[in-house]
């Protein structure tokens, strides 16, 4: 990987990357992009995702395009729905892809519960289903049933991106891709000055490096305002880096650049080297660049954001 040039921000993930091939012969292969697992559960119960609902129904959910040196192609895309491991803090964010849970997929086509992100209609679906079929799911944990209430899938869709790619001998190959992120996130509270942390938020010093000035940022941004509730939003928003250790040797050129949104967000991530180059946006650069972690971004804005 002769260089990789990456922009991230709420609304948009773009990515460049030259590839040189130094053997002495083509070389053709899958080129696969997967999005993380979406929850069912999540989106039946009306979680906040930055990306519109109205998107969840498409095909192209997140409206990925790719284009090699330049020129658009055609990308295909398959999906795939998995059992997620429990929630587990030290997990790296790069098994969400490697390892992403037990695929189920084959059950939910032999009982035609289709692979949707649509929860309302999945939902209705599966009240609709014998009760033999039911009790599968429910052994089998896909699904839960409960008497007088609405069935709540218990799986997450993969969506994945696909195309055929020739990397020519000798030659180097640009690709870029670019699509619209769906990052989880909520409401956001963070304690008063001079009280202690709980579990989850040294949690959350932990995994987003929030030093001393980004928690006294975030105690003023989320001040109360005439009384108000001391409270604002956040978005989590993840990157895998780590599988660039699978190309023939470290990144030539790593750039980073990361957009917040709103002047008056604050972000927190753990990465070297990273400066402010306007009201919005943050920049890092590195040579000969072999990231050892994935990127993992916390953008929380104010009350009124």
């Amino acid at each position: 990987m002769v260089s990789e040039d990456l922009f991230l921000s709420p609304g948009k993930i773009r990515v460049r990357y030259v590839f040189r091939n130094d053997g002495p012969a083509p070389v053709t292969g899958e080129v696969i992009f997967p999005l993380p697992p979406i929850s069912l559960a999540e989106l039946a119960d009306d979680m906040m995702f930055s990306l519109p609902r109205e998107h969840l129904f498409r095909e192209n959910v997140v409206g990925f395009t790719a284009a090699v040196d330049g020129k658009a192609i055609a990308v295909g895309s398959e999906r795939i729905a998995v059992l997620e491991p429990p929630p587990d803090e030290h997990r790296r964010s790069a098994a969400r892809y490697e390892t992403p849970g037990e695929d189920v997929t084959p059950l939910l086509n032999e009982l035609a519960v289709p692979l949707s992100l649509d929860a309302a209609k999945v939902t209705a679906i599966l009240d609709e289903l014998p009760q033999p079929a039911k009790d599968r799911l429910q052994a089998k944990g896909v699904a839960d049933f409960q008497a007088g209430e609405s069935p709540v899938p218990l799986w997450s869709i993969i969506v994945r991106y696909h195309w055929t790619q020739t990397f020519a001998a000798g030659r180097e190959v640009r690709i870029e891709h670019g699509y619209t992120p769906a990052p989880p996130g909520g409401i956001f509270v963070w304690p008063e000055p001079g009280r202690d942390f709980d579990a989850y938020h040294r949690e959350l010093i932990e995994t987003y490096c929030l030093d001393a000035g980004s928690q006294k940022a975030l105690a003023k941004l989320l001040r109360p305002r005439s009384g108000g509730p001391s409270v604002g939003t956040a978005l989590q928003l993840d990157y895998v880096l780590t599988t660039a250790t699978t190309w023939h040797g470290p990144i030539g050129t790593f750039r980073l650049t990361i957009d917040k949104g709103q002047p008056a967000n604050i972000l927190s991530l753990c990465i070297d080297g990273i400066r402010k180059t306007g009201p919005t946006t943050f920049a890092v650069e590195k040579k000969g660049f072999i990231p050892t972690r994935d990127l993992r971004l916390l953008i929380v804005s104010g009350p009124e954001g």
